[in-house]
């Protein structure tokens, strides 16, 4: 058993239990899905019950894949371009630290998945298993570049010009 495998293995099941985490509260935390969509509205998305469900499947998918170490650069990539997403359209305007809602969280989860793409899933992982090895520069590049073209399709054709605030000023007070 190698100590890599085992640190592989713990970042897979840390940041995919968190994505897990996030997920399921968007879907039956809080709001629900209409506190989750009415929040993506208030950031300026467009079609925001179809945004939550698809954060929701989205971050539970990607929290599964990559604890079991399936399509691991794949499951990475989902995690990179949420946390984009996050970071442009609600930390950024906040500045870096976490405590002021700025993007300093999804930074880390994103460049930890971005390190875990190029990595690999390790020993104990079912990519592992099947023979799937995309890691390296080659793990790196797929993950961002997916990331980075899925999220530009996302704010190309949900994001509106100007966000409405008063949605998401309704999200906070309740």
């Amino acid at each position: 058993m190698q100590a890599t495998d085992v640190a592989l293995l713990l970042i897979r099941v840390v940041l995919g239990g968190t994505m897990i985490a996030h997920g399921v509260n968007h879907w039956i935390g809080g709001g629900k899905i209409p506190g989750t969509a009415r929040w993506f509205a208030g950031l300026g998305l467009r079609f925001p019950t179809v945004q939550a469900w698809a954060s929701v499947v989205t971050e539970i998918g990607a929290g599964v894949a990559l604890i079991l170490g399936l399509l691991t650069p794949l499951a990475c990539a989902a995690v990179v371009s949420v946390m984009l997403v996050a970071a442009l359209l609600a930390h950024r305007p906040n500045g870096f630290f976490v405590f002021r809602d700025g993007y300093e969280y999804v930074l880390v989860l994103a460049v930890v998945a971005l390190a875990a793409a190029m990595l690999g899933p390790g020993a104990f992982s079912v990519d592992h298993a099947a023979g799937i090895t995309i890691t390296g520069w080659a793990g790196g590049a797929a993950a961002l570049v997916v990331a980075v073209v899925c999220t530009g399709l996302l704010l190309a054709v949900c994001l509106r010009r100007e966000p409405d605030r008063q949605d998401c000023e309704q999200v906070e007070v309740n």
